[in-house]
């Protein structure tokens, strides 16, 4: 019996030399000695450390089963997938009227293998049950097909800039740490070439916040590292965010706010705790919202498009409570200026001396008076303090001029904010969109 292992043994002793039986090189023979029932055996000068042929084409299969989680704060996404990896292996053969046998996992090293190598991989775990989910296979066109079920964990880099429009694209490479591209070749191969499987692969996945989609792209990639260039197949994730949630729990709440504010120029600027009430309220309201999606949104280099967002209807809301101050600055200026004038016109009763009905207000006017006796006024200077002091007039009004053309001028300001928001993000995440981001 020893007689008919030593053979296979030396298949499997490093470097073919000289070996003690132990339990684990027993168990490799028995399992060699199974498939000798096949009348299957090792050429006795196959080589596991040489290629096939040269330019030896692998070819990458990869069925997506689930999107488990997409990390944003680690930059990482969570697969369950199925990988083949075949090749064609021209040193060995099936056993005449077999399309194909069933090797055991093990005996993998024992055979010539791709040194696949995922660029951007962080981790991978094969799944199992009672035993790992793994196959080895070779078909009687001396193909040798390597199937896995896996989880693996990738690293994607992602650009929050555009967050919540952004599109994240990341380029996933299967290539070859040793074998340049002389020797070993990557290409997709979109049907698995064993038998048995039926139905189309699944290309999106939709997820509660983003939608993931996955493509190969079929042209050459090169990665350049160590002695030469290494041929790789790049998978493209395309992680695309789903924006109806933000739409409802930031855009429309905060829109509204604004909204509510301009309802402040309809109250009479004499009733200040309610005017002020409602526009402190609305502010405080969006300086909360905007604290909240900043520490919940993922972290960018630069301000975040929903960031944008908010501080702008922060500063609407702002300026609304600032026209506010203008308007009661005017009115006590304009009750100051009245009752100052009534003074004049006693005044000159007493004396007898009948001013006209129609005064210059500029003649008796706080601000030039106390100009003309600082003795710092000239004619450009007095001219820029009389259009400012009709400014105040003109906000202080008591038919609340100031108002009614803030009440036009707000909204249109707005709307054309918006225009202007949406429409250069969009452009933004559509370019980003068909962009692509390499690892």
């Amino acid at each position: 019996m020893w007689q008919l292992l030593m053979p296979l043994l030396a298949l499997v002793a490093p470097g073919g030399g000289s070996f003690s039986p132990n339990r684990e090189l027993l168990e490799c023979a028995s399992q060699i000695l199974y498939m000798d029932q096949y009348a299957y055996q090792l050429p006795t000068n196959y080589s596991r450390n040489i290629p096939p042929g040269k330019n030896t084409t692998v070819y990458i299969g990869i069925n997506v089963n689930r999107v488990s989680g997409v990390d944003e704060n680690r930059e990482e996404i969570t697969l369950d997938v199925f990988l083949q990896v075949s090749w064609e292996e021209i040193r060995l053969n099936v056993p005449p009227g077999r399309s194909f046998i069933d090797l055991p996992w093990e005996f993998r090293q024992l055979i010539w293998t791709p040194d696949l190598y995922i660029w951007q991989l962080q981790t991978m775990r094969i799944l199992s049950v009672l035993q790992e989910m793994a196959s080895l296979r070779l078909y009687a066109n001396r193909t040798v097909s390597v199937s896995i079920g896996a989880t693996i964990t990738i690293k994607c880099e992602m650009d929050f800039v555009l967050y919540p429009l952004d599109v994240q694209n990341c380029a996933i490479d299967f290539s070859s740490y040793k074998y340049t591209t002389e020797d070993v070749r990557f290409e997709w191969r979109e049907v698995a070439p064993w038998f048995g499987i039926a139905g189309e692969q699944r290309h999106e996945f939709r997820l509660p916040k983003y939608v993931v989609t996955f493509v190969t792209d079929k042209s050459n990639h090169i990665r350049n590292f160590g002695e030469g260039e290494h041929s790789a197949a790049r998978l493209q994730i395309k992680l695309s965010r789903e924006l109806r949630g933000y739409l409802l729990e930031s855009y429309l709440p905060s829109s509204l706010f604004v909204i509510i504010s301009w309802g402040s120029f309809c109250v009479i600027p004499e009733i200040v705790p309610g005017r002020m009430v409602l526009l402190v309220t609305t502010l405080l309201s969006l300086v909360t919202m905007f604290d909240t999606v900043s520490t919940n949104s993922p972290d960018a280099l630069e301000l975040k498009c929903i960031e944008v967002w908010l501080i702008s209807c922060t500063l609407f809301v702002f300026l609304a409570l600032l026209e506010y101050f203008v308007v009661l600055f005017g009115i006590r200026y304009d009750k100051s200026w009245s009752r100052r004038r009534q003074d004049l016109r006693r005044a000159a009763s007493a004396a007898q001396l009948a001013p006209p009905l129609h005064m210059n207000h500029s003649q008796d006017s706080p601000i030039l008076e106390a100009i003309q006796q600082s003795g710092s006024a000239n004619g450009v200077w007095a001219r820029i303090c009389t259009s400012a002091e009709k400014g105040v007039m003109f906000c202080g009004a008591q038919h609340g001029a100031l108002d009614r053309y803030a009440l036009i001028v707000f909204p249109l300001c707005f709307i054309l904010f918006t225009v202007i928001y949406w429409t250069t993000y969009l452009s933004e995440a559509h370019r980003a969109m068909h962009s692509t981001r390499y690892g």
